[in-house]
């Protein structure tokens, strides 16, 4: 067999490969100098040369990848949400002074399946002990800047706060009715399974290894952060169910990132869907 092209990454010659495969051009891939070598037989390299000249042309001529232009400063944003779970904690306490915040607004299974639906939401903004909300907080600020340099800041908060709430109540449903919980996690991992929904869209991800290291930390990190006793498992792991789902909805529907009016707007919605959660919680 003969070199047909040389790609810079295993992913690029995957790609090359898998052209040839599907035109019937049997192939293989080595490494070389260069990077990798796409190979096939001597009788078959015109065909080669063919097939993948004209994927090149059809790739010109579809619709081209989003081009997001840079964000700035999106690590204030998961700094500032950070920030705000430390500042509710230090009004709401933790669960130890059975304050009325986890009476009225933990995820209680039972109470959210029967009709309490907003402690899908409020739960999100109480955390056990110190120890819980730091975690949380860090994971969230770790999170949430590659979602705000894709979306926006107001859109990427709305995503976050509605994988949360989503994953919180499908996690209901698999639980005792008196099973409580309550946690930003759910969120965290929900903004992990938006980064890995961008990452299943082609035209997000140009072919590198690199367009894995925002997922892949992610998942490093809040599995170490959720591996505690007493962490909820099926929050977790609906919490990054539920960011799949919305992440690709969203990154198929959003190819560009929205203007400054819509990022308010939705982040403002976010800001009031979460206070008007509190409001029902509290109203008794």
């Amino acid at each position: 067999m003969q070199p047909i092209r040389v790609a810079p990454t295993s992913s690029q010659a995957d790609e090359w490969a898998l052209v040839l495969t599907a035109v019937g051009i049997p192939n293989a891939i080595e490494p070389d100098a260069g990077g990798w070598a796409v190979l096939a037989a001597a009788d078959d390299a015109t065909r080669a040369h063919a097939a993948l000249a004209a994927y090149d042309e059809e790739r010109r001529v579809e619709t081209p990848r989003v081009s997001v232009a840079p964000e700035p400063y999106p690590w204030m944003s998961g700094v500032a949400l950070g920030l705000l779970l430390l500042w509710l904690f230090s009004i709401t306490g933790g669960a130890a002074a059975r304050a009325v915040w986890f009476e009225d607004g933990a995820l209680i299974a039972g109470r959210v399946l029967a009709g309490e639906w907003w402690r899908a939401v409020t739960a999100l903004t109480l955390h056990v002990d110190v120890v819980h909300v730091a975690g949380n907080a860090l994971a969230v600020a770790v999170l949430l800047p590659p979602l705000v340099q894709r979306f926006g800041a107001g859109a990427a908060l709305w995503l976050l706060l509605l994988a949360g709430a989503l994953g919180n109540v499908v996690a209901a449903m698999t639980h005792d009715p008196r099973h409580l919980a309550v946690g930003a996690s759910t969120a965290a991992f929900g903004a992990v399974g938006v980064l890995v929904a961008l990452r299943l869209i082609p035209r997000e991800a140009p072919g590198s290894r690199k367009r894995w290291t925002a997922p892949v930390a992610g998942v490093v990190l809040l599995v170490t952060l959720g591996a505690a006793r007493d962490a909820d498992l099926a929050a977790h792991v609906f919490g990054f169910v539920a960011g799949v789902l919305v992440g690709f909805v969203a990154g198929v529907m959003l190819r560009r990132r929205p203007g400054p009016v819509i990022q308010s707007m939705v982040g403002a919605l976010a800001a009031v869907t979460l206070a008007l959660c509190w409001r029902l919680a509290l109203r008794g």
